[in-house]
Formats: C-alpha cells, sequence, structure tokens
C-alpha cells in the first residue's frame, strides 16, 4: 500500500522536470518541442518611434508645375584665329577678375550641360560643324506661374538662347518663346502657348521664411528630369558677390547643374527661392546652394510679365562701406550707412545736393545697413519716384528728397572730363604725421601723393603714389596747408582720424587715417 504514494510522488518529479527542460530549451533558443508543421518562430524586430513627416503629398501636388528648360542657339560662323571668348559668351564680363569667383558659378551655372549630359565645360564653339543651325547650349530647370503658360527660369539658363523648349513632368515637349530678362538678378521668364490649363505654383512670403525651416528642390539635375531633394534653409540674406542685388537664402537641399531655374518649396507647397547658385570644390553637391528669395523674383517677374525689361530707380552715385575708421572720422556713431565717393553730374543725386563725403543713412524712413542694403532700396522703387534721403553731413543729419532716374543699362559709370592725373611738379612737400610725400597738382585743385611710407598707416589703407587727395572731411584740398589744418581741427574735435578724399584713375574713394600724432 506504501508504492502507491511513492510512485504517484515520481510521476510529479518527472513531469517537472521535463517542463523545466522545455523552458531552458525555449530560453536558450533551442527547438525543443516542435508541431507537425515545424519550429515555432519568435516575431520580427518592430520598433514603436515617431516618423519624421514625408514630403510625397507636398512633391504630388507641386511637380506638375515643374519643368526642364531645353536651350538652342544659333552658332555664327566665325574665323578660326584661336580665340578664348568663353568668358563673355558665358555672361561672366561684367564679373569681378577673380578665378576663384569665376570658376564657382561656372561650376553651376549650366556651362557644359549640352544634351542633358553634364560633361565636363564644354562649349559649342565656331570650331562645330553645321554653323548656323540651332545646337544645345544649355539644359535647366523652371516652373509655372500660371495656368496660361508664363514659367520662370534663370537668365544664366537663357542668355544664349535662340530656341527654347519646355520638357512637361509627363515628358511631353512644347516650344517656349522667351518673354523678357533681368541679368543684375539672373531671372527669365519664358511662355508657353495654346495647350489649355497649366498646373502652376504661387511665391511664399520669405519673410517668414526661418533659419532650420524645412524645404524641398525640384529640378532637373545633369538632364535626368524631374528630381526631388530636400532639406533646410541653412543662411539668410547671403552676399556672394553675384550683383548688386544678393540677398540670398542659402540651403542644404542637394542641388547641381541643371537645377538652375528650379524651385525650392515650403512644406505648403509654395516656393521661398529659386535655385541660382551653388558652392562646390568638385562641380556636384556638397549642400551649399543659393536661391533668390520668392519676394525678388516676384517683383521682377511681374515687371519682366508686363514688359519684357526691369526699370529701376536711380540715384547717381558712387558708394562704398563705412568702416570703423570711417565712422570714427566723421563722429558717426556706427559703421552703417553708405559713405558717397562721388555724385554723378548727371545723376539725380547731384541735382538733389548729395555731394561727395556724405552719408546715406535712411531712405524714406528705412535703414541703409550697407551699400548692397542702398542699392536694394533704391533699385525696388519705380524710376520718377521722390524718396526721402537721410545723410550725415558736418555732424548732423540732413534730409534730402531726390526724384529718382532710371538705372542705365550699363553699370559702367561715366568719368569726370576735367579729372586728368597731372603730372607731380618739382618740388615735393610731406605729411610726416601721414607717412606720405605730396605735391600740388597741376591744376591747382589737390595735391598728388609721390611718396608713401611702407610702414605707415597710410600704406597699409592702400594709398599709392599717383593718387591724388581731392578733400579731407569734406573740405577741398588745394595745399598742404589745408590738411594740417583738417587734422588740427579734428584733434580739437575729440576724433581720432581724418577722412581723405582719393581720386585714382578717375574714380573716387574714402580713406580714414589715424591723426594721433597731429
Amino acid at each position: 500500500m506504501s508504492i502507491a504514494p511513492n510512485s504517484t510522488s515520481l510521476t510529479r518529479k518527472r513531469l517537472m522536470a521535463a517542463v523545466a527542460s522545455v523552458a531552458v530549451a525555449g530560453a536558450i533558443g533551442v527547438g525543443a518541442l516542435t508541431t507537425g508543421t515545424g519550429p515555432v518562430l519568435a516575431d520580427a524586430v518592430r520598433v514603436e518611434a515617431p516618423q519624421v513627416p514625408s514630403f510625397a503629398d507636398v512633391v504630388e501636388r507641386v511637380s506638375p508645375a515643374v519643368v526642364s528648360v531645353k536651350v538652342k542657339a544659333k552658332i555664327s560662323p566665325a574665323a578660326d584665329d584661336g580665340s578664348d571668348q568663353s568668358d563673355d559668351q558665358d555672361g561672366m564680363e561684367n564679373m569681378p577678375d577673380n578665378p576663384q569667383l569665376r570658376r564657382f558659378f561656372k561650376e553651376f551655372r549650366g556651362f557644359g550641360d549640352q544634351d542633358g549630359q553634364g560633361g565636363g565645360n564644354r562649349r559649342f564653339s565656331h570650331r562645330d560643324r553645321n554653323h548656323g543651325q540651332p545646337r544645345p547650349v544649355a539644359q535647366g530647370s523652371g516652373f509655372f506661374i500660371s495656368d496660361d503658360g508664363y514659367l520662370v527660369t534663370n537668365n544664366h539658363v537663357v542668355s544664349e538662347g535662340s530656341a527654347f523648349t519646355v520638357v512637361m513632368s509627363d515628358g511631353k515637349e512644347l516650344d517656349a518663346k522667351l518673354i523678357g530678362t533681368d541679368s543684375r538678378t539672373d531671372l527669365a521668364v519664358l511662355k508657353v502657348d495654346g495647350v489649355g490649363k497649366f498646373t502652376y505654383v504661387d511665391f511664399a512670403d520669405d519673410s517668414k521664411v526661418r533659419v532650420g525651416d524645412w524645404v524641398v528642390a525640384v529640378g532637373n539635375p545633369f538632364g535626368l528630369g524631374g528630381t526631388v531633394t530636400a532639406g533646410i534653409v541653412s543662411a539668410r540674406g547671403r552676399d556672394i558677390g553675384a550683383g548688386p542685388y544678393d540677398d540670398f537664402i542659402q540651403i542644404d537641399a542637394s542641388v547641381n547643374r541643371g537645377n538652375s531655374g528650379g524651385p525650392t518649396f515650403n512644406l505648403n507647397g509654395q516656393v521661398v527661392g529659386i535655385n541660382t547658385a551653388i558652392f562646390s570644390p568638385s562641380g556636384g553637391s556638397v549642400g551649399i546652394a543659393f536661391d533668390i528669395p520668392a519676394s525678388t523674383a516676384k517683383q521682377v517677374v511681374q515687371d519682366l510679365m508686363k514688359s519684357g525689361t526691369v526699370q529701376r530707380g536711380w540715384l547717381g552715385v558712387e558708394i562704398q562701406p563705412v568702416t570703423t575708421d570711417i565712422a570714427e572720422s566723421l563722429g558717426l556713431k556706427s559703421e552703417s550707412g553708405a559713405l558717397v565717393s562721388s555724385a554723378q553730374d548727371n545723376g539725380p543725386g547731384k541735382k538733389a545736393g548729395i555731394t561727395a563725403g556724405d552719408v546715406i543713412t535712411q531712405v524714406d524712413g528705412k535703414d541703409v545697413a550697407s551699400p548692397k542694403e542702398l542699392a536694394r532700396l533704391i533699385g525696388a522703387y519705380p524710376p520718377g519716384k521722390s524718396v526721402d534721403v537721410t545723410v550725415w553731413r558736418d555732424g548732423k543729419s540732413q534730409s534730402v528728397k531726390v526724384d529718382l532716374g532710371t538705372l542705365p543699362l550699363s553699370d559702367k559709370q561715366a568719368s569726370a572730363d576735367d579729372q586728368q592725373q597731372p603730372a607731380a611738379p618739382a618740388k615735393p612737400d610731406t605729411l610726416a604725421d601721414l607717412g606720405l610725400t605730396v605735391t600740388k597738382s597741376e591744376n591747382g585743385k589737390g595735391l598728388v601723393v609721390t611718396d608713401v611710407d611702407p610702414d605707415s598707416d597710410a600704406a597699409d589703407r592702400g594709398i599709392q603714389p599717383g593718387d591724388v587727395i581731392t578733400a579731407v572731411n569734406s573740405n577741398e584740398v588745394n595745399g598742404i596747408d589745408d590738411v594740417s589744418k583738417a587734422m588740427a581741427d579734428a584733434v580739437k574735435s575729440g576724433r581720432k582720424a581724418v577722412l581723405m578724399q582719393i581720386t585714382r584713375d578717375d574714380n573716387n574713394r574714402f580713406v580714414a587715417l589715424p591723426v594721433a600724432k597731429g
């Protein structure tokens, strides 16, 4: 009778041991138990994490408004003289003589995007066959801004073209005609006619665009067709030396050759900027691209659609930045403003009383932070507009009313007929405290610099032999005594520098020189 309990206890122990063995096997991943359908597998890994917003909805809506722009030009026969006029053909003849800057733009602005291959910087020259026949010279991007076929692209995309083709997002090709261009802002407007209504996009209020905002760029890189890239706004107000109205938005979305003229969208599908340049040591995207702001593009495009040209207000003065030394010499509290180095004889500024040595600090109550800011403010007004210009003169602010003229087509300023660099008389004088040796000019107006002490402040600030000192602190200079008196007056007024007006090669500029020794 005692066997039964022992037998039951033994059976229970064996069952518990078997269960423990299965548990251990499962814990170490061994399929100890199987069924008729195979081993039992663990569940796949799943991670519950916040999802990044997709750009797909934006892209789906705006893509039909974005196009590729193919440009052809008739190549005129020319003698095979071996000359290289690539810079002029590139529309870069007005750029500074800076090799790095020229390469900066050539790497991006469609030069070499022929046939959509992006094959280097090859251009069709007079050595190509079939002279006079339309040949491909560039390929870029653009976008519709109206349902009746007006579209925007870059001036540098179309500047050499005589025939234009727009490739839609569905691959359909349509002929387009050039309505107008503006080289100063690198914008152009094309028009496609007679094929119904087009999907188009609006310009955003770029004043609300913040650094760090998401953006989406759509375009035609390397002739591949519609391509979408995304990034953020990296910076605002970039000046890259492209022109007088530089105010670029910098983005880090991938932008390459062929993206020229393509739009950059916000997440509402509005155009915040137009791709126009990149910085790239290699020629490819390194995450530094520059967009023309929507506010600039909108105004220019409206003018081009109305008349095919852009007319801007013109003040008729040459200007330069206000440095710390110049601000000190004039008694200004800050380095903001634009210093007038000369006023053109036929310009509206001179007619209104603006003179060399004035510092323009405001236009119609809007602060002028720099010469670039002044150019943008004046250029935004139409010709004939009357504006109040605030200038700093003789240690105080004054207001001058100016009726703006029309900005000439050429940026080159006319030189005065009576300004000629005179030969130096035999006997020089010295301005030892300034490190200058000078002599009277032949016409009696100003002092000609004949020698500069290489260790002086004058040399550090770029004064050279041959320069003519025409004024000091807005007072005309006809002799060395005029300079000495101006220096003494500056010391009495507690100023540490005098402002010299220098003429070189018919161009005026101002240089501030310390008078600590005077």
